[in-house]
């Protein structure tokens, strides 16, 4: 039996700048990240769990360090926590997520890359936050609302121009998406577009 075809939350608006995306912008860019490998786990348990899988993980709430090889790990409280990109370590936690305190949390975010000079300005523009922040504190992980819509937000560490990734719940991915992007163009006129990957 086959599995079932994944789609990406903005699939549909994806397909429609198929052929006419703008090239990426040093400016702010915009790229979909949603079919990334990504896990999560809850519980009074889930912290020992994830050591005894040999994962270091965040000391403390609202936190994320990069994985070894690649991706990352969240902590988004007490007790819960996002593994997103890293498809071994997500296979390792579905392959095992059965122990007594320790719960899987089914994730079907919608999730982007947001990157380029002009970051901070849209999240200006689109929540009361001011990121930079998360320039201070790379290792902080902020939950807040962007235009309506509740979000997890990380600054990368890597890379010449500032970039974030974000979380949101896949029902109001393609909102987000579409939103953002318009946004992004009043920004960057008449450099804007969307990057594919």
């Amino acid at each position: 039996m086959n599995a079932p075809l994944a789609l990406s939350p903005v699939h549909d608006a994806l397909q429609r700048h198929v052929g006419k995306q703008a090239p990426a912008s040093e400016l702010l860019t915009i790229t979909d990240h949603s079919l990334l490998p990504r896990a999560g786990v809850k519980g009074p348990g889930a912290a020992a769990w994830l050591e005894a899988l040999g994962l270091k993980l965040p000391a403390t709430p609202n936190a994320w360090l990069e994985l070894p090889n690649g991706g990352l790990i969240a902590r988004l409280g007490q007790s819960e926590y996002l593994i997103d990109g890293n498809a071994e370590v997500v296979a390792k936690i579905a392959a095992t997520v059965r122990t007594p305190g320790v719960y899987p949390v089914l994730r079907q975010d919608a999730s982007f890359l947001l990157s380029g000079s002009r970051v901070n300005e849209l999240f200006l523009q689109t929540c009361n936050v001011d990121f930079r922040i998360l320039d201070a504190d790379p290792a902080l992980l902020l939950m807040t609302s962007m235009v309506g819509v509740s979000v997890v937000v990380v600054r990368l560490k890597t890379g010449a121009l500032p970039s974030c990734r974000l979380w949101c719940d896949g029902t109001y991915g393609l909102y987000l998406w579409e939103t953002l992007n318009e946004i992004i163009t009043e920004i960057t006129e008449p450099g804007a577009g969307v990057a594919l990957n």
